[in-house]
């Protein structure tokens, strides 16, 4: 008997399988939620070009400023009867970008109308932190990332030429720099307990200018060509876009409080006299071999955790060196 309750000792501390935890029947919250940005902006831009009769082309490069930052915070829902929220946060920033673009247009006397695309670049960073020590005391997530992204800009505008050296622009432009990813996860073995979280910035924004610059026009400039010239000015205007998406999800296994539990039977002892029973919890017909927590709770104090989520007691196996089994499994492992 002394051998067959020390193999049984030894087995439950040998671990759980994959699908002995898909079975413990995990109470699960989950949440999505997503933002966009508005934000002013300014910038310079100096370019030249080149007139041909009507029609205008030419490059341009500009850079701008802003704050494109998309924040929001995420209350997951599910069948944890928890009495405080469980939130995620999360948030992603453009700060900048930069074009270097090709235009061609046509031009009427003082009045340009064109059509601009080429390169874009810029910084995308995105965060996210996912608490759950409403559940497990320590349980938490906090992630974060950056990237300089190149992409791709399409737009137009149209431009009118005040005085021989004056140019005033209105301008939109769509970019896309891509798009930036984060997820990350822990688990406890209170409970046990996993959380996880996942996050996405979409680098796609649109964008709203008014421009004034100073043409440097040639000495050598053609009659009838009043936009071919060098040229350097700065703008101001508005952006909107940078879709952003997180998602979070915690699950927890039922307690190990003796009150949730049923048909309960002492299969063996450790050798510091702590008991292993064989068990259902109220709602599964599953049969479990673990411990009491309220037994625990008078040898191994440090091994139960108590939680905001309600007044049961809950055991951290890990304290314990011990792992969860279902009967079925313990015994196979029994008879090898």
């Amino acid at each position: 008997m002394n051998l067959k309750l020390i193999v049984a000792a030894a087995l439950f501390a040998i671990g759980y399988s994959s699908s002995a935890q898909a079975q413990l029947n995990f109470q699960t919250n989950t949440g999505t939620n997503s933002a966009s940005a508005v934000s002013g902006l300014g910038g310079v831009q100096a370019g030249y070009n080149w007139q041909r009769d009507w029609l205008v082309f030419g490059l341009e490069a500009d850079i701008s400023g802003m704050r494109l930052n998309p924040q929001f915070n995420t209350v997951l829902q599910g069948t944890i009867p928890i009495i405080a929220p469980l939130v995620g946060s999360a948030s992603s920033s453009i700060d900048w970008y930069g074009t270097v673009r090709g235009l061609a247009g046509w031009s009427s006397g003082p009045v340009l109308a064109y059509a601009t695309g080429g390169l874009a670049y810029g910084r995308v960073d995105l965060s996210s932190s996912f608490s759950a020590t409403v559940l497990v005391p320590g349980l938490t997530l906090a992630a974060q990332t950056s990237a300089e992204r190149a992409g791709w800009v399409i737009g137009g505008g149209i431009g009118y030429l005040s005085s021989p050296n004056v140019m005033l622009n209105l301008e939109y432009q769509y970019v896309d720099l891509g798009s930036v990813n984060l997820a990350s996860s822990a688990a406890s073995n209170v409970g046990p307990s996993q959380i996880s979280q996942s996050a996405s910035a979409n680098g796609r924004f649109q964008v709203v200018t008014a421009g004034i610059s100073w043409l440097f026009t040639p000495t050598s400039n053609m009659p009838g060509a009043p936009w071919q010239g060098g040229y350097v000015g700065g703008h101001v205007g508005a952006a909107w876009g940078n879709d952003t998406t997180a998602s979070y999800s915690a699950s927890v296994a039922p307690p190990s409080d003796i009150r949730l539990k049923r048909d309960i039977a002492l299969v063996g002892r450790l050798g510091d006299g702590l008991g292993l029973y064989r068990y259902r919890y109220l709602w599964s017909d599953t049969v479990y071999v673990g411990v009491m927590a309220q037994e625990v709770a008078l040898l191994h104090p440090d091994a139960i955790v108590r939680s905001e989520l309600d007044d049961y007691l809950r055991v951290d196996y890990g304290r314990l060196g011990l792992k969860l089994m279902t009967l079925a499994e313990w015994e196979r492992e029994q008879q090898n």
